[in-house]
């Protein structure tokens, strides 16, 4: 067919503030074709979610919407219509049925008081005449369709008491009722462990080829863009940069922003002493009209540049020799941490042990790899180890004092010198404290620093070796982004002059090339302040990267634990080959293939 299913005109969008429009998106324009999956790619702020809104009619009021939105449905006698041009009852005829979307946070997106069964069945019936029970048979064939086990109980159960990946098929299976022909999916697996994201992933190729749907998929991730696009659209600062195939862009990625995306993130076959970054490989400039004019920096910057050259075998050999014949900082034995729960009709009491027996050592100046699934253990094991939990059983040796007979006084103490590094930085920051009170109050706390002065200007120095400056100890942490958030709790952290910290998911919700920053803030931070590291992600890629030696967790015990090179190359454990099985990294030869047979069919 020659007909685009989706073809986007010169699409701009404003918003505004105050009297004036500040642009979001630029002279859009791409098409997506019958069947097809096409990737929107690029940082937070590039405009994807923005045009995907767009698409569906989502925006606020106050967004100006100019250019053309066609759109022709392949499985009905109808000609193409532009979505901008319809009133708002006819839009919503479009929405939802034709249209559907699947959004990046599915806890969100469902009503906590309903039960799945419900809402998709309340969906179902929005755009068809079935009866109540036509409608719940419909919702258990969507269910076993998206492969939900136990799709009739699945109808009963409300969306807290599904994981991640049950509740994003529930969220599919909504998107699924109306019949699309067209499905938005806007960062649908960002948030979930790699093996759950890659059944995701499958899942969609599966639906989209057995239904002729076509999807456009918005992410930042490049190796999921390998997995699943057949075209791909680059956007930046709300313009298009480069629209090509899969294969063209893997192969001979033509922009330098595209060839940023593809270098910075960490590949587990080679290990650099640096990432690079996207400003590595281009230079921005403002012109006086607001649009922005990037050139290609010189390709010696990366080439010749001895920061981002790879780690020899024999370098990491010696490295991890020399860790392990010293006295370990941390030595973990037998730790155990259970909850009790009751269940039965009787409320019988029994325990989840989301801890179980775990014994290990962390060595000065190390990076401990912490990986596996949600619900693995991980993060509770890192709250077992600061003593913000109360453990089952076992004991906790840091510096050679037990960490769990310390009495309060010496535990404030303690707490000086093991520090932790959340996932979500707004999160961890008080939204009514400005940056420079977040940054001197635990210098208070901990009697660090003769006066005020004294303690302001330590706080500036470390924005500074953080990446900010002193302008932001007066601002607030909404006023900053993702990655700068993260930088400011990074900072935080080092007030307390700490020997040990532990990353705790602390980079899995950042952009490709933030999370490449902020890696290489933590390999320089340690170097320079003598660091020792837990690294808790489900990602192993950053986790080989980091780290020194690797831990695998699963079910609440260690899988195993070693080298991160051996755990790698040669792992011992089932469990860990499917989690390196699980990392998108589509080969060019498997994604030609992809391409061959959406040409064929």
């Amino acid at each position: 067919m020659s007909t685009p299913i989706l073809d986007i005109r010169n699409l701009c969008i404003d918003f505004q503030q105050e009297k004036d429009f500040v642009p979001a998106v630029q002279d859009v324009s791409f098409h997506l074709m019958p069947g097809e999956t096409v990737c929107v790619v690029g940082e937070s702020g590039s405009g994807k979610s923005v045009t995907s809104l767009a698409i569906m009619g989502l925006l606020v009021p106050t967004a100006r919407v100019r250019g053309s939105l066609w759109f022709w449905n392949p499985n009905r006698a109808s000609a193409a219509v532009d979505l901008l041009q319809l009133s708002p009852d006819e839009r919503r005829a479009y929405r939802g049925g034709q249209i559907a979307m699947i959004f990046q946070e599915p806890m969100t997106s469902l009503n906590p008081v309903y039960t799945c069964g419900a809402q998709v069945i309340e969906a179902i019936r929005l755009h068809s005449p079935l009866s109540e029970a036509e409608a719940q048979q419909q919702a258990i064939d969507l269910f076993r369709e998206v492969k939900l086990p136990e799709p009739e109980a699945m109808m009963d159960r409300y969306p807290h008491q599904l994981s991640g990946g049950q509740i994003q098929r529930v969220m599919i299976a909504m998107a699924l009722s109306g019949n699309p022909a067209l499905l938005i999916a806007d960062e649908p697996t960002t948030a979930l462990d790699v093996t759950i994201q890659a059944t995701i992933l499958e899942l969609l190729r599966e639906i989209g080829s057995r239904r002729q749907m076509s999807v456009l998929f918005v992410t930042h991730d490049m190796g999921v863009v390998s997995e699943i696009a057949d075209r791909v659209v680059v956007m930046y600062r709300g313009q298009v940069m480069e629209v090509a195939s899969a294969y063209d862009l893997f192969a001979h990625p033509q922009h330098p922003y595209t060839k940023g995306l593809l270098n910075c993130r960490p590949t587990p076959e080679r290990r650099l002493y640096r990432l690079p970054t996207v400003s590595d490989f281009m230079q921005v400039s403002t012109a006086a009209d607001g649009s922005i004019q990037i050139e290609p920096q010189p390709r010696s910057i990366i080439d010749n540049n001895p920061r981002f050259a790879t780690v020899s075998a024999a370098e990491r050999a010696d490295r991890y020799e020399d860790l392990i014949q010293q006295t370990p900082l941390l030595s973990v034995r037998h730790l155990t941490k259970r909850y009790p729960v009751r269940t039965g009709i009787w409320g019988r009491k029994s325990f989840l042990n989301a801890v179980e027996d775990v014994s290990f050592d962390v060595y000065p100046g190390e990076t401990l790899g912490l990986v596996g699934e949600s619900g693995c253990g991980k993060s509770t094991l890192s709250r077992v180890l600061l003593r913000l939990i109360e453990p089952t059983a076992g004991e906790v040796i840091f510096d050679g004092k037990s960490v769990f007979q310390l009495n309060e006084s010496e535990l404030r103490q303690l707490r000086q010198e093991m520090q932790i590094v959340f996932q979500n930085p707004y999160g961890s920051m008080d939204p009514r404290q400005s940056i420079g009170s977040a940054l001197i109050e635990p210098m208070l706390i901990h009697h660090i620093g003769a006066n005020h002065q004294e303690r302001y200007q330590k706080a500036v120095a470390l924005l500074e070796r953080v990446g900010l400056d002193e302008s932001a100890m007066s601002r607030m942490p909404h006023e900053f982004s993702g990655g700068q958030q993260q930088r400011i709790c990074i900072a935080r952290t080092l007030t307390c002059n700490p020997r040990f910290i532990i990353c705790d998911e602390s980079v899995s919700a950042l952009d490709v090339s933030v999370q490449a920053q902020v890696l290489n803030l933590l390999k320089d931070l340690q170097q320079d302040f003598g660091l020792t590291y837990i690294f808790i992600s489900h990602d192993l890629s950053v986790v080989k990267f980091v780290s020194d030696r690797i831990m695998v967790m699963n079910q609440g015990k260690i899988e195993e634990i070693g080298p991160a090179d051996a755990i790698y190359t040669n792992p011992s454990r089932d469990y860990t080959r499917q989690l390196i099985n699980a990392i998108p990294s589509a080969t060019l030869e498997e994604i030609q293939q992809r391409q061959s047979r959406l040409v064929r069919a």
